[in-house]
């Protein structure tokens, strides 16, 4: 079966300052989303769910149109429950969007750049229906110069599947490795080397019943809490270690590349000039009315 998938372009960008969603970084004005569904597309992926906030919506939906209007998408949407003041993060984003899908299906954030490789091996491997699948980054290859980063890194074993996810916030490059905090607010020194989520993952229909039960038990505990959130990663780490799931780890040739940081921008779009200039991909990326020409 074809696999979907699911973008989540719902996030605040509040250290950003700006909707990087719609962020244009490539040489003909592309946004960081223009590249996965153009790598999506080659990949093989057919239907898309765009996760959105409501207040998005209108330019979401005219970027779309003018780019893409021969792609199949479809439109979710992540709501701020009354309350609190911001989403409940990004595994009830994948819930919001559940419906708008068929399984299988992969999940990428549209303010990511994560490679043809990485969107070929994972369709490869949604396709061949060998169950959930994570593209993982060295750590040290997704650090900003210009502040903090969260990053979840990855503990595998020798056939490398996942073990362990630990969600780190303020990561930075120190002296030769990473340093940043953990959940329970503790300094933690990591390896660059380390294999880290960038949120790159495929499943099948099973996760969907698993990630809502997660989800009803967390937000039944953090009801009072107006900043909570449920991260992917998190989800998927519970259910990796009580053993009610298991993810192959996939390793992508390819650097990844975001925006944080308003001085993330400029580096990512010197990168993407290269390949550009290397013929990797077309400019524009997408020709006049849509389609990859």
């Amino acid at each position: 079966m074809t696999p979907s998938l699911v973008v989540l372009a719902a996030g605040m960008s509040s250290r950003y300052g700006r909707p990087k969603q719609l962020e244009p970084v490539g040489p003909s004005g592309e946004t960081l989303l223009d590249y996965d569904l153009f790598d999506a597309r080659r990949a093989g992926f057919g239907s898309v769910a765009l996760v959105i906030r409501r207040e998005l919506e209108a330019s979401m939906r005219t970027h779309v149109a003018d780019r893409w209007g021969d792609l199949d998408v479809r439109y979710a949407y992540q709501e701020i429950d009354p309350g609190r003041r911001k989403p409940w993060g990004t595994a009830p984003a994948v819930l919001a969007a559940s419906r708008a899908v068929h399984a299988p299906f992969a999940v990428c954030n549209a303010d990511d750049f994560y490679g043809a490789s990485a969107f070929a091996a994972l369709g490869a491997h949604l396709s061949a229906g060998r169950g959930s699948s994570l593209v993982a980054y060295r750590l040290g290859d997704t650090l900003s110069p210009h502040g903090g980063v969260s990053r979840a890194v990855c503990e595998t074993d020798g056939s490398g599947a996942l073990q362990a996810l630990t969600e780190l916030r303020d990561v930075r490059a120190a002296g030769g490795v990473a340093r940043g905090v953990d959940p329970a607010g503790r300094p933690r020194e990591v390896a660059l080397e380390v294999p880290v989520s960038m949120n790159l993952w495929g499943f099948s229909a099973a996760i969907v019943p698993l990630l809502d039960e997660g989800f009803a038990r967390f937000a039944a505990r953090h009801r009072a809490d107006q900043d909570a959130e449920y991260p992917l990663s998190t989800a998927i780490h519970d259910l990796v270690t009580t053993g009610r799931t298991g993810v192959a780890v996939l390793r992508a040739g390819e650097g990844w590349m975001g925006i944080t940081h308003p001085g993330d921008r400029e580096p990512v779009a010197a990168r993407l000039r290269g390949l550009v200039g290397e013929h990797r991909y077309p400019s524009p990326l997408i020709p006049p009315g849509g389609g990859e020409g």
